[in-house]
């Protein structure tokens, strides 16, 4: 009976010692995680070794998870949930900076660059390179802190001491003590020529198909994948060409008096507001004059209803390595050609160095194609859904016209207006390029409001 009494005090002794050390335990397990800093989770594990119970518990991977941040893909845009991945700027194990680039997500409509968050270095990521990721799914893991020590500077390369170089030498003395001496070739005796040997018959020249030449050529194919932006492109026109009743009307304008005003005063644009005078800004002025005149062409459809805007939003049409982008100029109607020339070199550059945002291209209420740039001498573009018209400017060429009765050789340009015939009847869609074919072919009226 005593014996069982003392074995039960013992039993509780022991219980209750248990208790108080995982009691302690978990104690130390709080206070560590919450004073523990991210970048300094390896000085806890260091201390936790010194513990056996602490060593076998979970503090280690609480402080692990508290120093990895998982970064999640970024919000691109409203109309945007997903894009594929181009191209890991950072690879694993390389440390990143603050808004640092990380990689490069491609859209159907532009390139977006993921920046880092926070300071730290790569240890997982989720996706590769061509792969479809969708906005907020898990994309790379950053264990954060400051950069390594050792990463801070190049390690030098240790160069050989001098008593080895002495002992490589002394080998390379000995190798050669034991290379054979080459004795030098004996003088042969000339032998007698032999006869020469008789002519072989010459054989019958073989067709080209016995042998196998390639009578055609190369004939060689390239796949390529479309890029999410090319797909894009062509979705939306041929959603334009079912959906608008498109029709195109012509003109020509005579451009001899805008080439002489450019000639006269490019250089001293250039010296005094660092501008390239062109052309450009001389249709978009002509063009947001036209459409304050006549709203329809400046109009929407929106199902049953149709948007008038009593501001011109221009959009112009640039071309890029990878597709056709339409950034917009906003309240062109406020501007003068100084401000649309300075407005479309900076919107160009954007978008030629990939650096062009959703918000540069979203609206605009007309569209102004330049084809001319590139030699066209005629062509009907296509209308940018939802806008209802687009201008269409093409190359500049010398042809014989007449002027007050006589044949002259005059610069000359096409142009052309489609227009989406739901909304734009015949009558104004003419009225507008003619209007357009005016101021642009005299600037000053738009000096005299006339």
């Amino acid at each position: 009976m005593q014996y069982s009494r003392v074995a039960l005090r013992l039993s509780r002794v022991s219980l209750s010692k248990n208790v108080i050390a995982t009691t302690a335990v978990r104690h130390v397990q709080r206070n560590l995680h919450v004073q523990t800093a991210a970048s300094l989770y390896t000085v806890g594990y260091d201390r936790l070794k010194q513990n056996s119970n602490l060593q076998n518990s979970t503090i280690k991977n609480q402080i692990r998870t508290y120093a990895d941040k998982v970064i999640k893909v970024p919000q691109m845009a409203e109309s945007i949930s997903e894009g594929t991945l181009k191209q890991w700027v950072k690879q694993v194990g390389d440390f990143v900076r603050q808004d640092e680039e990380v990689a490069t997500i491609e859209t159907d409509k532009i390139d977006v660059t993921v920046n880092s968050p926070a300071s730290g270095t790569i240890v997982e990521v989720y996706a590769n390179e061509e792969d479809t990721v969708a906005v907020g799914a898990d994309f790379f893991k950053l264990e954060l802190g400051d950069a390594p020590k050792e990463g801070a500077a190049p390690a030098k390369k240790e160069e050989p001491k001098k008593e080895e170089v002495k002992q490589e030498e002394v080998k390379q003395e000995e190798v050669k003590k034991e290379e054979p001496k080459q004795e030098a070739p004996k003088k042969e005796e000339p032998k007698p020529a032999a006869p020469a040997p008789k002519p072989a018959k010459s054989e019958a020249p073989k067709p080209a198909s016995a042998v196998g030449e390639k009578v055609f050529g190369n004939r060689n194919e390239t796949r390529v994948k479309m890029n999410r932006m090319r797909l894009r492109i062509a979705e939306r026109l041929k959603q334009s060409q079912e959906t608008a009743a498109s029709l195109t009307t012509f003109n020509e304008i005579d451009m001899t008096n805008l080439i002489s005003l450019r000639a006269d005063y490019k250089d001293a644009v250039l010296k005094k507001h660092g501008v390239k005078f062109g052309f450009m800004s001389a249709f978009v002025k002509a063009a947001a004059v036209a459409l304050q005149e006549i709203p329809a062409v400046n109009a929407s459809i929106d199902g049953n209803e149709i948007v008038y805007h009593d501001y011109v939003d221009m959009s112009v049409a640039v071309s890029t390595p990878k597709g056709l982008v339409t950034p917009v100029l906003r309240n062109v109607e406020d501007m003068n050609y100084l401000d649309v020339e300075r407005s479309i070199a900076e919107l160009s550059k954007k978008a030629r160095d990939n650096k062009i945002t959703i918000e540069d291209m979203a609206g605009g209420t007309f569209t102004i194609s330049n084809g001319g740039v590139f030699g066209s001498l005629m062509g009907t573009p296509i209308i940018n859904l939802p806008q209802t018209a687009i201008l269409g400017m093409h190359a500049i060429k010398e042809r014989p016209v007449n002027v007050n009765g006589k044949v002259e050789i005059r610069p000359m340009m096409y142009v052309a207006l489609t227009y989406d015939h739901r909304l734009i009847d015949g009558r104004e869609a003419v009225t507008f390029l003619v209007r357009v074919k005016e101021l642009v072919e005299d600037p000053r009226r738009l000096l005299l409001n006339i």
